[in-house]
């Protein structure tokens, strides 16, 4: 079976994480740009995805979607990149809060600007109570350590990181002081700057196209 990695994307769009964490990893990978409405709803694209959004990747015959799941898989699959929880300590925490962060954060941020804030009586019902408690959870963890896991970057930085960094850019996460030096921190890194330079230069093509 081939190990050919290929990486179906937009550059506006969630798919920036799954390229920042194809960089940290170090693989080579083939890129597939997919137009909204069009390419992403193909018969060949639902095919791979029948949800008909980006990013995807195929290695190895396999078929990933959804940018957690992307991160912890190529952290596995790439075990020399050392983006996989080294330990139990580690792999708590990594698993915490990439999974609080894909569920909880995204529903809370995503809920409260389509909706607005969910009625008293209502709150109950939801997995993350109200965006407040969501977003404190997150800041607890950010200021915990360095890193999500502990004292080292792993896949789950790539997938947090990218959550905040994002969050607050767009206004739908607070700008605090720990969620701007948690993002500072990691947008120092070469493979973040090499991911969005080559999306940057992806979106910049298609705007002149």
């Amino acid at each position: 079976m081939s190990d050919e990695l290929i990486f179906y994307t937009n550059p506006q769009s969630r798919g920036r994480i799954a390229r920042w964490m194809l960089e940290e990893c170090g693989a080579p990978y083939r890129t597939e740009v997919l137009e909204y409405g069009t390419a992403m709803k193909s018969p060949q694209y639902l095919a791979i995805n029948p949800m008909g959004k980006v990013p995807a990747i195929v290695h190895r015959g396999n078929v990933i979607s959804e940018c957690a799941a992307i991160c912890a898989y190529l952290a596995e699959a790439f075990p020399q990149a050392g983006l996989a929880p080294a330990d139990d300590t580690e792999r708590a925490s990594y698993y915490r809060w990439l999974f609080f962060t894909a569920g909880p954060i995204e529903a809370a941020v995503t809920d409260r600007n389509v909706f607005g804030e969910a009625p008293e009586d209502k709150k109950r019902m939801l997995g993350y109570g109200c965006y407040e408690d969501a977003i404190d959870a997150l800041s607890f963890a950010v200021k915990a350590n360095p890193y999500i896991a502990g004292q080292r970057f792993t896949a789950a930085d790539v997938y947090v990181g990218a959550q905040i960094g994002w969050g607050m850019q767009f206004g739908t996460i607070d700008k605090r002081e720990e969620f701007a030096a948690y993002f500072e921190r990691l947008s120092q890194r070469d493979a973040f700057k090499r991911a969005w330079q080559l999306d940057d230069a992806l979106a910049q093509a298609a705007s002149e196209a």
